[in-house]
């Protein structure tokens, strides 16, 4: 028990002091790339002060992974530079059972990492998003123009010349209504469309029928209105990142995709990787206690390098999977997966193969 207290005392000395390093390095890095156009804006001091605080807490969930290499690099590559380990290893007790504590604790600090973004990171760092934009002058609109969008599966198709979200109100609209084998039904135009009491009322509308064999025109029918319930987000400018969203307004944000026949393949992919960043804090512990310990000189400098390369390659191979999965060249879920899986079977490997 002594042992673990020993070990986590100076995991955690090094960890936070890394973590506050890292973060000021990342606030600072944040700054500086702003700063010109903070100037020839006259932002204030105090709202670029505002925006840094905002992105306190995203500089945190970036910095944790590498903080936590940092430590147990710095921490195991110690205990072996000072012989510390041999002893450990001469009483009975392997590399594994060892550093299993520090394992537990990287499994906690993912969860913990997990609902920190989904609770704290994602909010502030959306209003620090739209508080850079606002100063900046780059707000976005969500009104939108030559709109097309499925729902009921397909056999409900609306389309309009533009929608304008102040009023709610969609123009030059035309929705088409198949049946349940996809043959033409009826078609509705109007001059406009304007969402009142969670339906979408039509001015000037007419109806389209195929009776006969002949097309005939005529009023439209409730039947046909009570259907036009597709809510006005989903006829915005959709500029929602999933990156400033919590998982459950990520997944509404998606059916909404899904259910208006746009794509979705990058919105699914940053949601699954949501689930699989926290799972960095496991993968760089595992590594750094499996590549601890490869040779007896410049132990600390060898270690972090070891580690900080593989981690990198973990970051450009998730980066290319997630562009992959983008594309739809591969399943989103394993554009954000397979790299933890593919580095957790590497860090067994290692860890099999450390010095002992």
């Amino acid at each position: 028990m002594k042992l673990v207290i020993y070990m986590c005392k100076k995991f955690f000395a090094t960890f936070l002091a890394s973590l506050f390093f890292f973060v000021l390095v990342l606030g600072l890095t944040d700054l500086l790339m702003n700063v010109w156009a903070y100037i020839s804006r006259n932002v204030p001091a105090k709202q670029v002060l505002l925006i840094m605080l905002y992105y306190i807490p995203k500089s945190v969930w970036y910095a944790v992974p590498i903080a936590v290499l940092f430590a147990t690099a710095y921490m195991l590559s110690d205990l072996y530079a000072k012989n510390e380990l041999l002893a450990v290893f001469a009483s009975g007790i392997s590399l594994f059972k060892f550093t299993a504590p520090l394992l537990v604790i990287s499994i906690a600090m993912s969860f913990g990492l997990f609902f920190f973004e989904d609770n704290l990171v994602v909010w502030t760092y959306a209003k620090k998003t739209s508080l850079q934009n606002q100063v900046l002058h780059k707000e976005q609109s969500l009104n939108n123009n030559k709109i097309v969008v499925m729902a009921e599966e397909g056999h409900l198709i609306y389309k309009a010349d533009y929608y304008d979200d102040s009023v709610k109100r969609l123009y030059s609209v035309y929705i088409l209504f198949r049946t349940e084998d996809s043959q033409f039904d009826a078609l509705i135009t109007a001059d406009s469309a304007v969402w009142q009491d969670n339906l979408w009322e039509l001015a000037g509308g007419k109806c389209y029928q195929k009776k006969d064999g002949k097309i005939q025109i005529g009023e439209v029918d409730f039947e046909y209105i009570k259907r036009l319930v597709e809510p006005p987000e989903t006829f915005r400018n959709n500029t929602v990142s999933v990156e400033e969203v919590s998982t459950k307004e990520a997944r509404t944000y998606i059916h909404h995709l899904e259910k208006a026949g746009l794509p979705s393949a990058e919105a699914k992919s940053e949601y699954y990787k949501k689930y699989a960043f926290p799972c960095v804090v496991f993968i760089v512990v595992f590594l750094a206690i499996g590549l601890s310990g490869k040779t007896r000189k410049n132990v600390l400098l060898i270690s972090l390098a070891l580690s900080i390369l593989a981690v990198v390659l973990f970051y450009v191979l998730q980066m290319i999977t997630m562009l992959m999965a983008k594309f739809e060249a591969i399943p989103p879920i394993f554009g954000a997966w397979f790299p933890v899986w593919l580095f957790v079977i590497i860090s067994a490997i290692l860890l099999k193969y450390a010095r002992t």
